[in-house]
């Protein structure tokens, strides 16, 4: 299971939002690179990048930094989320040294998409649900869908998606614990591997993780937490290896 330390990029800068409120950040640094290598030196096998701006205009805002990380640790997946709405945007970020891109609004809005892109990039694409009290936001959560995340997820299942990042929007930047039960539930209903996202405090939360990891969860998204010290990524890291094998 991975340990995966986030990246959120707003106005070029590297911030934490609490429940997504673009009015509610907090800036943790201004040198996206060197946010990266601070992890890559802890022993991070994967980074998650979100481009803030681009979540809520629809397109990317802050490809240029995101360019930059990938062409400084070539050989470290990074996946981004943000603003990918065409094939044109994925493509561009695939180029840029980028393993991965999240599909969020616009899986939501327009599911075939999502099948459209894993044929043009196969093995590329991850889907990102995040929800309020198990159903879906969508616009850089500031619209609440009908739609239930398990059941959107179920659709994805034969499109050869990568996985599913799972955000309870709830807990994201507030430090209160990781929701297992939910994302376990979209792991086994959904038949498609689950990056746990929102919460992730403290050691605990990757033990509790790791102890059903087997059971489809990859990884785990880590951002207030390591920023704030309540966890330390290389010893998080050592110990989803040591409960769940490296």
């Amino acid at each position: 299971m991975l340990v995966i330390p986030a990246i959120d990029l707003k106005d070029g800068q590297c911030v934490r939002l609490r429940q997504g409120r673009m009015d509610d950040s907090t800036v943790f640094g201004d040198d996206p690179v060197s946010m990266a290598k601070r992890w890559v030196d802890a022993g991070c096998r994967r980074l998650h990048l979100v481009d803030l701006n681009g979540a809520f205009a629809g397109t990317p805002v802050n490809g240029e930094a995101v360019t930059a990380i990938a062409k400084a640790f070539p050989g470290l997946p990074i996946q981004i989320g943000g603003g990918i709405r065409t094939l044109e945007t994925i493509e561009h970020y695939i180029k840029a040294g980028v393993s991965y891109v999240i599909i969020g609004t616009k899986a939501v809005k327009e599911p075939s998409f999502v099948k459209e892109a894993c044929k043009a990039f196969p093995g590329a694409v991850i889907v990102g649900l995040d929800a309020q009290d198990g159903y879906v936001a969508t616009d850089g959560w500031a619209e609440i869908s009908s739609i239930k995340a398990v059941d959107l997820a179920k659709q994805f299942k034969d499109d050869g998606v990568s996985s599913i990042v799972y955000t309870d929007i709830a807990r994201d930047g507030m430090m209160q614990g990781v929701n297992v039960e939910a994302t376990l539930q979209l792991a086994v209903e959904g038949g498609i591997p689950v990056i746990a996202s929102g919460g992730v405090t403290n050691i605990e939360d990757i033990r509790a993780l790791s102890k059903v990891a087997s059971q489809g969860i990859l990884g785990a998204i880590t951002g207030r937490a390591i920023y704030e010290g309540t966890l330390d990524v290389a010893s998080a890291q050592q110990l989803a290896d040591e409960l769940v094998g490296a």
